[in-house]
């Protein structure tokens, strides 16, 4: 069991981070509607695996029964490999190469609001905001955490979709 969560987490992770660094890379020209629609979309397809992990657990390992519980804590695992693998991309890629992006983020929130036609004191409220935020932003602790609540809730309810969909009762 070990070695098949292993080897779906780290994969799923590979799936997740590589996009994510992409993207990325490059905040000069980057736009944010467009690099969140890619994230969450290679997070969808990186947690694929979390299916295929339970599936090849219950029929290779399991003699093709599972209950729901074994398979979510199955994928839970999974999930919580790929993540962290994305939290600890995320922190690498920001700390060293992209140091600079909430400051980027910031401008173009600031920009939007300015762009809608917002008010002077909801622009001035959300620039303090977004500087607040970038203070706290510069705490690993803080990254990290902000950055597993981007990832965790999705693996998760694909986990509980998938564990609900391929729990198997013996054949008694």
């Amino acid at each position: 069991m070990k070695k098949n969560i292993l080897i779906f987490g780290l994969i799923a992770g590979i799936v997740v981070s590589i996009p994510m660094l992409i993207i990325t890379s490059n905040c000069t020209s980057f736009d944010f509607e467009k690099g969140m629609l890619i994230g969450y979309s290679s997070m969808l397809i990186a947690f694929s695996m979390v299916y295929v992990g339970i599936k090849n657990y219950r029929d290779k390992y399991n003699q093709g029964v599972i209950s729901f519980g074994k398979a979510f804590k199955i994928g839970s695992i999974i999930v919580l490999i790929a993540s962290t693998m994305y939290v600890l991309s995320w922190l690498i890629n920001y700390f060293y190469f992209v140091p600079d992006f909430t400051e980027k983020y910031a401008e173009h929130m600031i920009n939007g609001l300015k762009e809608s036609g917002a008010s002077l004191l909801e622009i001035e409220q959300k620039t303090k905001e977004m500087e607040e935020f970038s203070t706290l932003y510069k705490n690993p602790f803080f990254n990290a955490m902000i950055t597993y609540t981007e990832i965790l809730p999705v693996g998760l309810i694909i986990t509980l979709i998938s564990s609900f969909i391929l729990k198997k009762k013996p054949i008694e």
